[in-house]
């Protein structure tokens, strides 16, 4: 039997983190057309609103109910506005492991939302799930996604050289392929009493087990 994630939602004081939602789509393919986002991940540029929709009403869920991860939308609490995606990924049921990442819109960066949805993410997985390492991966270049792990409390393990390909845009508007370090951070639940700032409301998660 495989092991699956539930459809969950989790809530901070700014924030609620909620599966992705077909309303979601709009928002979801401006987010990912920008120009951080193309740079560090490997969506595929321009991304439509089509991709988007199949993300949310595909992707997503095959992801979860397979037993590889889940993906979350990250949303304001006041405004209910998009503010980002936290992913889980190359989940590993036996050793309680999970790969976490993270996108926030370009509006909304430098509010510490990041840092906010991760580390209520990592709260959830440690209490509600009993999972034992968190691990994230960061470019060599990417100071904004190492200063959220930072944050967080992760401790960086080391770099796996050339193993990852950032995309960086010419003049013309072209992307070309660049192949750069990863810096390799995990996270385990005794690292995250050390945490910066406000630890999220660990009593607030809310499971739909009926959410399409």
């Amino acid at each position: 039997m495989t092991s699956t994630f539930p459809n969950i939602s989790i809530s901070t004081e700014r924030l609620v983190l909620r599966p992705l939602d077909e309303d979601d789509v709009p928002a979801l393919a401006e987010m990912m057309n920008d120009e951080q986002v193309a740079a560090w991940t490997d969506v595929p540029q321009p991304y439509t609103e089509d991709l988007a929709r199949t993300w949310i009403t595909e992707l997503a869920p095959g992801k979860r109910e397979n037993g590889h991860g889940l993906d979350l939308a990250v949303t304001e609490f006041l405004t209910q506005r998009l503010v980002g995606v936290v992913q889980l990924a190359k989940t590993d049921w036996h050793v309680r492991s999970t790969e976490m990442s993270y996108v926030i819109a370009p509006w909304a960066r430098g509010e510490g939302y990041a840092s906010e949805a991760a580390l209520a993410t990592a709260q959830w997985l440690f209490g509600d799930q009993k999972f034992e390492r968190i691990e994230l991966r960061t470019a060599a270049d990417n100071t904004a996604g190492q200063q959220v792990a930072q944050k967080i409390g992760c401790i960086s393990e080391g770099v796996l050289r050339g193993a990852c390909i950032a995309h960086v845009r010419a003049d013309d508007g072209t992307w070309t392929d660049v192949r750069t370090d990863y810096i390799v951070w995990s996270l385990l639940p005794e690292d995250i009493e050390g945490a910066d700032g406000p630890l999220a409301d660990t009593g607030q998660f809310t499971v739909y087990p009926d959410w399409n």
